[in-house]
């Protein structure tokens, strides 16, 4: 990795846990509470390019791992991933690798800005939402006990809010790709 790329990684990391500072919601059904640093990963997916997102995370999963308190709540240390949340952490990986793939291969500054904006919010809808999901319904419904059709029915109270997570990624990488385009180019 280059030195600009390394900044641009520690940049996303921080600002993934900067999101970890607004307070969780707890929505009492499901013991996973509605936080903003989902939108950090899907953000950093559609910044950076799948690469440089999906490193972002793993820096902050690596910052939580060695028990440093960033994650919404003051939450860190190695029993995060044993709690029932873990799927959705392990998700955020490969979440923003989708979300920066899809953004790669689909988005290009010769579209307009309609066209960059839509296609910005469809890859964050895919990677930070049906892949975000399918990782941690899947391993919420078999730590937690709840089986699958429970935690997938708990788990829809989210999207919503996730949608609009969603449509402030893309909001904001099409900004980013007006001023300072960061997406990594296509060969």
């Amino acid at each position: 990795m280059s030195t600009r790329d390394l900044v641009l990684t520690a940049l996303f990391a921080a600002i993934i846990v900067a999101l970890g500072l607004l307070p969780p919601i707890p929505l009492g059904f499901i013991p996973v509470p509605i936080t903003a640093q989902s939108l950090g990963v899907m953000m950093a997916g559609v910044v950076l390019g799948a690469r440089r997102g999906a490193v972002a995370v793993l820096i902050v999963l690596l910052l939580v791992a060695i028990g440093l308190p960033v994650l919404s709540g003051g939450r860190g240390g190695l029993a995060i991933f044993a709690s029932p949340t873990a799927g959705f952490l392990i998700g955020w990986i490969f979440a923003a690798f989708v979300t920066g793939y899809l953004s790669e291969r689909l988005i290009n500054d010769r579209q307009s800005g309609l066209v960059q904006t839509v296609s910005f919010f469809l890859t964050a809808m895919v990677g930070g939402i049906v892949v975000l999901y399918a990782f941690g319904i899947t391993y919420l419904a078999t730590v937690a006990g709840l089986g699958f059709p429970k935690a997938f029915v708990g788990s829809m109270a989210f999207v919503p809010g996730d949608v609009i997570k969603a449509f402030v990624a893309a909001l904001l990488g099409r900004a980013v790709m007006v001023g300072y385009p960061l997406l990594p180019a296509r060969a």
